[in-house]
Parts: structure tokens; sequence; C-alpha cells
């Protein structure tokens, strides 16, 4: 599913990074701190100041995503510790009020999608993918909310995004909290 392939895009992509927030004009995050370095619609959960996964910067081009284009993904970022195999992804996806996507993950299956493998090693992480985002993405509002944590619950990251696509495909980007979910 091209949908749970962009999640874990976005949320490897959180293993390894950070942000700049696109946002439209009439949009405004309420607690600048939260958003990730990049050019980005990612928002952290809460304040990451503990989190395994320090992110120093996440990318989207085209930022907004586009149906029918290829949207690469590049991050980095610095882990704490190693991440093993048991890590899970809680991954939670809506389309408007209704939730499409609600599912846990083994992190250590998803991050193959973004050509890493487990376990991920203390340091400074980076990546880079090409995502094919399918032309036909219905118009709506899109809000993808990603809480990983390891085997033995430690907070690794939790990310939010919100993806507005309208008629032809275009998408706007605004950030999103777990609040709001």
């Amino acid at each position: 599913m091209k949908l749970l392939s962009f999640s874990a895009a976005l949320l490897a992509g959180s293993i390894v990074n950070a942000k700049s927030v696109y946002r439209p004009n009439d949009v405004s995050i309420q607690d600048e701190s939260l958003a990730v370095p990049g050019d980005n619609p990612l928002v952290h959960c809460a304040n990451p100041k503990d989190d395994l996964l320090d992110i120093k910067t996440v990318d989207l081009n085209p930022n907004p995503p586009t149906a029918g284009t290829t949207l690469k993904v590049t991050a980095k970022g610095y882990l704490s510790e190693d991440v093993e195999e048991g890590a899970k992804v809680h991954l939670q996806v809506k389309y408007g009020l209704i939730t499409i996507i609600k599912q846990d993950a083994d992190l250590c299956e998803q991050v193959k999608n973004v050509d890493l493998e487990c376990p991920v090693k203390k340091g400074t992480t980076e990546l880079s993918k090409d995502i094919e985002l399918p032309s036909q993405i219905p118009p709506g509002k899109y809000t993808v909310l990603a809480d990983v944590v390891t085997k033995d619950g430690k907070k690794i990251t939790c990310l939010s995004a919100t993806v507005q696509f309208s008629r032809g495909g275009s998408g706007a980007v605004t950030g999103s909290w777990l609040k709001d979910l």
C-alpha cells in the first residue's frame, strides 16, 4: 500500500532526521519547538528531549507532496543507542476523521523500506528514499502519526504530519499533534 510506504518512509526518515516546515499562511504551529527541522510537515508529538533519536533534518521534495510525482525523502539524525529487533511502530493514518490504518508494525521490517536494517546502530544515521505517489489520491486531509518505541518501551520518537490533497493531486502540509488525533 502506497500510503503505508509513505508513512514508513516518513517514519524511517524520522529514525534519522529533522525538519523545517512548509506552512500555508493560515496555519500556525502553537509550539515551534515541536517542529522537525527541514522542509517537511513533521512535528514531534511532545518535547523530544528524552527521545533516543535526535532528528537533525528531514527534507521532502516536493513539499508539499503532489499526487502522481516522485517524493524524495532525505533525513539525518543521531541515535543515542542501538535499536534492536523487537522495536515497534504504532502507526495511525486518518482520512479526515476516519481512521484508515491503525496498526503496530515491527520497526526492523519497516526500516528495510529505506535501505536500513536492524540493529540500527548508535550514532549518526542518514537516509534518502524516492517514493512514487499514486496519481489518484482522493482529495482530503490525511493525518499520519508514528509513535516508535524500543522492545523495552523506550521512546525512540513520535511524529505526526498532516497533508491536505485537493482535486488535481496537489497537497498542502500542516503540523499536527497527538492530542488532535
